[in-house]
């Protein structure tokens, strides 16, 4: 575990002091959604918040999923996918943020699915479960951040 003192998004109030937080950079590639969504659950582990898990193993796999299809460059060979952030902080009790930090420019679009589809609901699943989340770009890409509260 490291801990972290960065800045926060914008509409959120400062920090005072160290977060605790866990980051690990994963290749664009699919099998990073499956290390992410472990890495998740053994942080909520040390955090003693493992009632909080599968909101944010869930959040975890669809904001890594969605960079992993639409972040990645489409020249990057297979051996070069590109990378991605993952970032966990517990900013206080019962609350823990998500980011996932890419180098793509292209905007997130939230779609609604044909009945039926495989895909197209991460942002929706997004939504229903984050008390808020947003996209903040940067000048090597965005980050999608999303903040999660345990049930009072």
């Amino acid at each position: 575990m490291t801990t972290t003192a960065r800045s926060t998004p914008s509409v959120l109030r400062p920090l005072t002091g160290p977060v605790p937080g866990y980051a690990q950079t994963l290749p664009l590639c699919p099998s990073s959604v499956a290390v992410a969504r472990t890495s998740a659950r053994t942080t909520l582990v040390c955090w003693g918040l493992v009632g909080m898990t599968d909101d944010v193993v869930l959040v975890v796999s669809e904001l890594m999923t969605n960079a992993v299809r639409h972040a990645r460059p489409s020249c990057a060979p297979p051996e070069r996918p590109g990378n991605c952030r993952l970032t966990l902080e517990r900013p206080g009790p019962g609350t823990v943020w998500v980011s996932v930090a890419d180098s793509s420019g292209r905007r997130l679009v939230r779609r609604e699915p044909a009945d039926g589809a495989e895909s197209g609901r991460g942002l929706a699943v997004v939504d229903e479960l984050a008390a808020r989340w947003l996209v903040r770009p940067s000048r090597t890409g965005k980050t999608v951040w999303a903040e999660l509260l345990a049930d009072a």
